[in-house]
């Protein structure tokens, strides 16, 4: 998927049908003087409703719609003949999509598991025919009750990307070249900041057919909380991931300070996000010779005391199945 086909929050207004009226139609028929009342309901207006559905991975589809209309019911006619119901109107959205009021900001409901219905505008209710009033004392009613009104909102769809490992870092920090050789997925690479401007899924292949899903996020600076760069708008795509992977380089000026910026930066966007299960990866090894490597994890093991760290390289290939082991292992521990 390009970076520009992945769209991950779209504002759309959804209206449902509104409810047929009721028939106020008296019987009549040849011999038969008084008939009395035969009207009858009108049909239901369509629902608008919202539908999970896993093969989706964006919000693409909905970004130039801008207006979603269910159909109207019919009106009651003679012979207690009902109208027909409105169509109802299904919205087909990726797992994790998130509904908020426009206007208020408010969550209605979050749409997570595949083929999950929710309702997002009610039809209105047709109207009884008068068959349904009549009465001993009111044997030929002459009115019959109108549809309820449509359901209006104007609502923001927002996707928190379902993956269950995020990749968390700096620019250029490697995040794009490690999702690119654990998956299949192509991001963007290149020698310069913020080359990821979106989000990129890829599947991660394990043993014995078994596998699971990686998010690159686009890099995270200092300051990112209060809007800073680019990560600010992409934070709440790793609220949904299980394990979060912190990636620094090795060439990095200072590992800690690194980490310790990263982990700041999420706990003033969400600090329940500390909770989450997490791993520090130092990528680019390849630049290390081997006397280096041993002092810098003689100083891994002082720094990050109580930390699960690994050391990596994306183009040499090196400490990649390791390190799939141990998100296995993370990902499937009780």
């Amino acid at each position: 998927m390009t970076e520009g086909n992945f769209v991950d929050y779209v504002k759309i207004y959804v209206s449902s049908g509104k409810g047929g009226k009721g028939s106020s139609h008296l019987h009549r028929e040849k011999f038969i003087e008084k008939g009395g009342p035969d009207g009858g309901d009108g049909g239901r207006g369509g629902h608008v409703y919202l539908k999970g559905n896993k093969s989706l991975w964006t919000l693409f589809h909905l970004k130039f719609v801008k207006h979603i209309r269910a159909g109207h019911g019919g009106d009651g006619g003679s012979s207690r003949s009902t109208g027909h119901d409105g169509e109802d109107k299904f919205i087909e959205v990726p797992l994790g999509t998130v509904v908020k009021n426009q206007e208020t900001g408010e969550v209605l409901f979050e749409i997570t598991e595949h083929d999950e219905v929710k309702i997002i505008a009610k039809g209105g209710k047709g109207g009884l025919g008068n068959w349904n009033f009549r009465s001993s004392t009111n044997q030929t009613p002459r009115y019959a009750q109108p549809g309820m009104p449509v359901e209006e909102a104007d609502v923001i769809l927002e996707l928190k990307v379902l993956a269950d490992v995020g990749l968390v870092g700096f620019p250029n920090a490697g995040k794009s070249t490690l999702l690119s050789v654990l998956t299949s997925a192509k991001p963007k690479i290149a020698d310069y900041a913020f080359t990821t401007l979106k989000p990129n899924l890829g599947i991660v292949a394990y043993r014995e057919f078994q596998s699971f899903v990686m998010a690159d996020i686009p890099g995270i600076i200092e300051g990112a909380a209060e809007g800073k760069g680019l990560g600010h708008y992409f934070l709440r795509h790793i609220e949904r991931n299980s394990i979060l992977l912190f990636l620094v380089p090795a060439d990095a000026a200072d590992i800690k300070k690194e980490y310790e910026i990263l982990l700041d930066e999420l706990r003033r966007y969400n600090p329940e996000m500390l909770d989450k299960d997490r791993i520090l990866v130092v990528s680019k090894c390849d630049m290390l010779d081997e006397e280096l490597k041993a002092e810098l994890e003689k100083q891994m093991k002082k720094e990050f005391k109580g930390v699960k760290y690994h050391f990596i390289s994306s183009v040499a290939q090196q400490g990649l199945q390791e390190l799939k082991d141990m998100l296995w292992k993370m990902l499937n521990a009780e």
